[in-house]
């Protein structure tokens, strides 16, 4: 309800004092009576204060009512006359000079009328509210969608909302003007708990369900305006909403497809050697004849779960229509690429922009090279061979791609751990403590020696050393250690070293 009805009430024969037409589209949550000079202690903001001036011993006394009552960020002020007669000029200058609201309340009407049918108007709004999301509900359960749903929280609330999954991209729903997608999901992903106001998007991002689901992998609720500002009637309503949206995301979820059963099936088949079926299901899953398809295997670690994953997958594969499935406790996916786009720079890109919503969690992905559909297999067994590669990494986002597999990381990544830090240590400890105490930087001359492949005079420039000097350093790594840098088998050995520390 908003101050400007206060007029169409003809019982109640309100006059406006102050206000323009803006002012009195200001909201009213319930309806006051205060005589006391500063009763803000009382107020929790968007009511209409009723007085009788009782307050009033002089004109200075009008500037500290209305002040305490903007403070506390009232919609409006309606004063009767019972006490003085008349409003007096100071009152109507402070409500002036603070952009509040005024109505004079003629002589004849009580209060306890005007605060019968504010209250009266107020029942009916929620009435009127719970009646539109009781009809939302049967509108959704009709079968038409998320897109009818906004369609009438905005037509009949005038509250415009729009649903986008956690890349950015809209679900249903008009957006919002000016609003940047990627922006709305930075914030969704970014913020420390839901509901919350972007302020440079105008607009209040609110959770779908009970966040059981993460957040890189859900969709979530925008809405224009700052939610800190919408009566309680509001934000209950945009919490039925977002449980309608979950019911939504729930039925929509592909995994229940005959669709999504056909691409476990050729995921399975791909990965087993077993029969992918006829050229005919194959393009009908988007595997056509003679289109290249690379393939990309990934888990989460963090309490990220593999359907979870593969919602986040689907998402964010550069392909209309990535035909994914689970293998063990990974997620598969073959996704055309017909132009041979470069996959593992958009999966890569894409996880970066997701990270905030891990929630401490990360993934590692392996990608392949290209192949045709009768070569499935190879590719899927190459990217599930780059994943645990890039399970062997810290990072909280790691892709590995199938060029990889053919280096010396591949080989390292497959001895225990134990071995590989036995093999560093004994090698390059002796080092590290001689550096520790002299100050000798053995360590950074070895490494550079070794990457201009034991050329003294480039090494000396890259140190920007004597070549003397960098040959008294080699000899005493040699002493330390006991090697000939003079022999390749003990120049891949400190290589391997210093790529394991």
């Amino acid at each position: 309800m908003k101050l400007r009805a206060l007029l169409a009430m003809p019982e109640l024969r309100l006059e406006v004092v102050t206000g323009d037409d803006a002012e009195l589209d200001r909201p009213i949550r319930w309806v006051v009576t205060t005589d006391l000079l500063n009763p803000g202690r009382y107020l929790r903001g968007r009511e209409l204060v009723l007085t009788g001036l009782v307050w009033r011993s002089g004109p200075a006394d009008s500037e500290t009512f209305v002040r305490a009552l903007v403070d506390a960020g009232v919609s409006g002020l309606a004063a009767g006359e019972f006490a003085l007669g008349t409003i007096p000029d100071d009152l109507v200058d402070a409500c002036r000079r603070h952009r509040l609201p005024l109505f004079k309340v003629p002589e004849d009407v009580a209060f306890a009328t005007v605060t019968e049918e504010v209250v009266r108007h107020l029942s009916g709004a929620r009435a009127a509210d719970l009646t539109a999301v009781l009809d939302r509900h049967r509108r959704l359960v009709e079968g038409t969608g998320l897109g009818a749903v906004l369609d009438l929280v905005g037509r009949d609330l005038g509250m415009r909302c729009h649903v986008r999954t956690a890349t950015g991209r809209l679900v249903a729903g008009p957006g919002l003007p000016g609003a940047g997608a990627a922006a709305l999901a930075g914030a969704f992903l970014r913020a420390p708990r839901l509901p919350a106001y972007a302020a440079g998007l105008d607009a209040s991002i609110l959770p779908v369900g009970d966040g059981a689901v993460c957040r890189a992998a859900d969709w979530f609720l925008a809405c224009e305006g700052d939610f800190a500002d919408w009566p309680a009637e509001r934000r209950a309503l945009t919490g039925e909403l977002g449980a309608i949206v979950a019911l939504e995301r729930a039925r929509l979820d592909d995994r229940l497809s005959a669709e999504s059963h056909r691409a476990q099936e050729i995921v399975t088949a791909a990965a087993t050697g077993g029969g992918l079926g006829s050229a005919g299901e194959l393009e009908r899953s988007g595997l056509a004849a003679g289109v290249p398809v690379v393939a990309v295997a990934a888990s989460g670690r963090g309490g990220i779960g593999a359907g979870e994953l593969r919602t986040i997958l689907a998402e964010i594969l550069p392909a209309a229509r990535p035909v994914l499935g689970l293998v063990d406790d990974e997620v598969v996916g073959l996704v055309p690429s017909p132009s041979r786009h470069d996959v593992a720079g958009a999966i890569e890109d894409a996880l970066n922009a997701l990270a905030p919503g891990f929630a401490g969690g990360g993934v590692a992905a392996g990608v392949s090279g290209t192949a045709g559909s009768p070569e499935l297999r190879g590719i899927v067994e190459e990217a599930r061979q780059a994943r645990r590669l890039a399970a062997t990494r810290s990072a909280s986002v790691c892709v590995v791609r199938h060029d990889e597999l053919a280096t010396h990381v591949l080989l390292l990544a497959s001895v225990p751990d134990d071995v590989r830090e036995m093999f560093r240590v004994r090698l390059l400890d002796p080092l590290h403590a001689y550096d520790k105490v002299h100050g000798a930087d053995l360590v950074r001359t070895l490494e550079t020696f070794l990457r201009h492949s034991g050329s003294w005079t480039r090494a000396a420039d890259d140190l920007h050393l004597h070549v003397n000097s960098v040959r008294y350093r080699i000899q005493r790594v040699e002493d330390l250690t006991g090697r000939d840098l003079s022999r390749l088998e003990d120049q891949v050995d400190f290589f391997l070293a210093l790529r394991l520390g």
